[in-house]
């Protein structure tokens, strides 16, 4: 159970609607920063979450199951969710917070970046002519374009949530009008467990199937291949035998990934463990964390890893939102092209016991974790919370 921010002095008790497609914790990086809010939420306020699929349960917070009658296409089911939560939350409720692309919700929190990024990002010319006549003929890229903007049109009280700094120049880039209604909250962790000890790595490492001795590097993701397993996998060859990866995330990706580790001859050395709904054993049982992601908003498994005393390698900040605040060589080791294997071979090299930097790395890494608690980023959400419940209120 999460620690909760304490009572405090007398605050308004607000009536709180979340909207998530997915409440679960082995979803993503997106779901689990929903969870941890409302869990530190839940004693100050009453949360309401609506979700289509609902794995949690916690002291104080209600849950409604939103139908979901035609999951694909997804493009379908995304308008269906936001009319949906529409008609259930458009009364009743104080705030209306969409980690979803919705066009209602005083709060809206931005996990990835804009589709109209992706679209027309250094597009000119003939190019954005063509790439605007792929939009106009084609329903799902207008529904999800129409929900965006929708999404970020300014409106009394609007409050928009950005993850990361680098995510932020981005809104103010494509949504310029959005620049005075952002706001800043990253992901935190709970506590800072700390390196584990020989006995906890051992006992982890019994209750995962992993081998006792060797080098474990741990990766962690549901999209293998956009988190940089292919790279990883590429490195492990130039790693000595006793060196081993831990795989955790979307089990339905493992199939897909199985004929690369064959063709590379690692069948014994890399372990799919699928999705965990705890991560702490894998945590537990790891040298470090590699995470040579080819995009990342944030990136909160780095973060979680670091304040179990992991050395991480991650990506550079133009990959990685969370290496905008790290200093390479002091709290992460940083690569610059997370595509590059033979980088990221001498890279873990370099982490791996029994390596100084490495533990210069862990020591570091528990310090700015400490920095990243949630209990603070909560305190700055129900702060984000009073702020746009007191502009919203019937005058």
């Amino acid at each position: 159970m999460a620690k909760q921010i304490g009572s405090g002095p007398a605050l308004p008790r607000l009536r709180i609607a979340v909207l998530n497609r997915l409440f679960k914790p082995t979803g993503g990086g997106a779901e689990r920063y929903s969870i941890a809010l409302v869990e530190q939420l839940a004693a100050r306020h009453d949360i309401h979450v609506f979700a289509q699929q609902i794995e949690h349960q916690f002291p104080g917070v209600s849950y409604h199951r939103v139908s979901a009658p035609c999951t694909r296409p997804r493009w379908i089911n995304q308008l269906w969710f936001a009319l949906a939560t529409w008609w259930l939350t458009r009364r009743g409720f104080d705030v209306v917070h969409s980690h979803e692309n919705t066009w209602h919700g005083q709060v809206q929190t931005v996990h990835v970046v804009p589709l109209k990024y992706n679209l027309f990002r250094g597009r000119t010319g003939l190019a954005w002519a063509l790439r605007c006549l792929k939009v106009v003929t084609s329903p799902r890229l207008l529904v999800y374009l129409g929900l965006e903007w929708a999404r970020y049109r300014p409106t009394l009280g609007k409050c928009i949530v950005v993850t990361a700094p680098g995510l932020r120049s981005v809104m103010e880039q494509h949504y310029p009008a959005t620049r005075s209604a952002l706001a800043l909250v990253t992901p935190g962790v709970s506590d800072v467990p700390g390196a584990a000890s020989q006995a906890q790595k051992a006992a982890a490492r019994q209750q995962l199937g992993l081998p006792q001795s060797g080098h474990c590097i741990l990766f962690v993701g549901n999209d293998y291949r956009k988190k940089g397993l292919p790279a990883l996998l590429h490195a492990l060859q130039r790693l000595a035998a006793e060196s081993f990866v831990a795989v955790v995330g979307n089990a339905a990706q493992i199939d897909a990934f199985r004929p690369l580790v064959q063709e590379l001859g690692l069948q014994d050395r890399v372990y799919f463990l699928g999705a965990l709904h705890d991560v702490t054993p894998a945590y537990r049982a790891a040298d470090c964390l590699a995470h040579p992601t080819l995009e990342d908003t944030f990136g909160m498994v780095v973060l979680e890893a670091m304040a179990h005393g992991l050395p991480v390698v991650v990506s550079a900040v133009q990959f990685c939102g969370i290496t905008d605040f790290l200093t390479h060589g002091m709290d992460a080791y940083v690569l610059d092209d997370p595509r590059d294997a033979v980088g990221l071979a001498q890279a873990l090299l370099a982490v791996l016991p029994p390596s100084a930097l490495g533990a210069s790395l862990s020591l570091a890494a528990q310090a700015f974790a400490r920095d990243h608690l949630w209990s603070a980023q909560a305190r700055a959400q129900q702060a984000l919370y009073l702020r746009v419940a007191a502009q919203c209120a019937p005058r």
